[in-house]
């Protein structure tokens, strides 16, 4: 979807449309979750922070989120692709993966579908997606950003190899900001020199997802469209209004975040024995920290000794001090049972470098 968040509160507010919206909390450590593409004009994006947005754009209308809102039409969308086909894979309230290659419309072109459920979108809830279409998941996410707003992009195979290459390294599913960096100190900017770099070393700098680049820069991307997710991780986080550094501080609070965690764990019934702390300091850096038990974590009084131990690891100060906390619990039991995936199967989940 384009703009989601935004759209949906200029659908439902016509004095918001054409104007710079940004959704997310007015507070000096709000966030913008969504940009109208008015506000993107201006530099506006999503999670920077909303003293900065306001600062570059100081006409920007700012409001609160209504996630139940977003869920509604998010449900509308879903009913939509099924209309087409049972095998979606939602990558989140506003994006999904569809295999149309047997579609419930009989369509014969991929292409077709994409237009077809772009239009039904529109009719249904007033408002515009984006659809890429390709013969893996790898290309037909790049394509679907490719042509924003209301855009769509055929990447055939004939032409993926070129299309690859052209490519900003930026641009590749996986490849973030400190990625990129070290791409281009290997001198890698685009598809093309990531094409020429060895296998070696790509699995030496990169890990296992060296052999992910590898094959995206080939065009190989073998993952299925997966219609049920085994939930990875549960985790919480929270961001102070103040940045903390006094050793009584941080105890209450991460107290607080220990008994949230608890209670979410308690709620989904997730089972784990991996802890996982999260550290974000004033300047935006991070570290996190983890620790794995025999025993699977439930409880306060397991959690909280833990977390401790965790964040004594943690140096910071009143020069260095601390903007969030964030807990997970990671490591489901019977993944330590399984067998390891082969590579054809590796999950969009392998793509994150965190727990939540």
């Amino acid at each position: 979807m384009d703009q989601f968040f935004a759209a949906v509160e200029q659908r439902d507010r016509p004095e918001l449309r054409g104007k710079p919206v940004a959704v997310g909390h007015d507070a000096a450590r709000g966030v913008v979750s969504t940009a109208s593409y008015e506000a993107r004009r201006f530099g506006v994006h999503s999670a920077q922070s909303m003293v900065v947005a306001k600062r570059l754009c100081p006409q920007l209308v700012v409001v609160e989120p209504r996630f139940q809102a977003y869920k509604e039409v998010s449900m509308q969308i879903r009913a939509i692709f099924q209309e087409y086909t049972d095998l979606i894979e939602p990558l989140s309230l506003d994006e999904a993966f569809l295999d149309v290659t047997e579609n419930k419309q009989g369509l014969l072109l991929g292409v077709d579908c994409a237009r077809a459920i772009k239009e039904r979108i529109r009719a249904v809830t007033g408002l515009t997606a984006s659809a890429g279409v390709s013969y893996c998941k790898f290309l037909a996410k790049i394509a679907s950003d490719y042509r924003k707003p209301d855009g769509l992009c055929v990447i055939h195979p004939d032409r993926a190899q070129q299309f690859i290459d052209q490519l900003h390294v930026d641009r590749i599913w996986g490849v973030g900001q400190k990625t990129a960096e070290r791409m281009h100190r290997m001198g890698i900017f685009t598809g093309a020199d990531l094409r020429r770099t060895s296998l070696e070393q790509l699995v030496r700098e990169f890990g296992k997802m060296g052999r992910v680049f590898y094959d995206f820069a080939r065009g190989i991307d073998e993952r299925p469209v997966i219609t049920e997710w085994e939930r990875k991780s549960v985790s919480c986080e929270q961001t102070f209004a103040e940045d903390i550094f006094r050793p009584a501080q941080i105890t209450i609070e991460l107290y607080h975040t220990v008994e949230e965690l608890e209670r979410r764990l308690a709620k989904s019934g997730f089972e784990g024995r991996t802890l996982t702390l999260k550290v974000k300091f004033a300047d935006f850096s991070q570290v996190t920290r983890s620790v794995t038990q025999e025993c699977i974590l439930r409880k306060k009084d397991e959690l909280l000794p833990l977390a401790k131990k965790l964040m004594a690891q943690v140096d910071y100060s009143q020069q260095h001090p601390i903007r969030l906390l964030g807990l997970g619990i990671s490591g489901h039991r019977a993944e330590t049972e399984q067998v390891p995936v082969p590579h054809q199967r590796w999950t969009e989940l392998e793509l994150e470098f965190l727990p939540w």
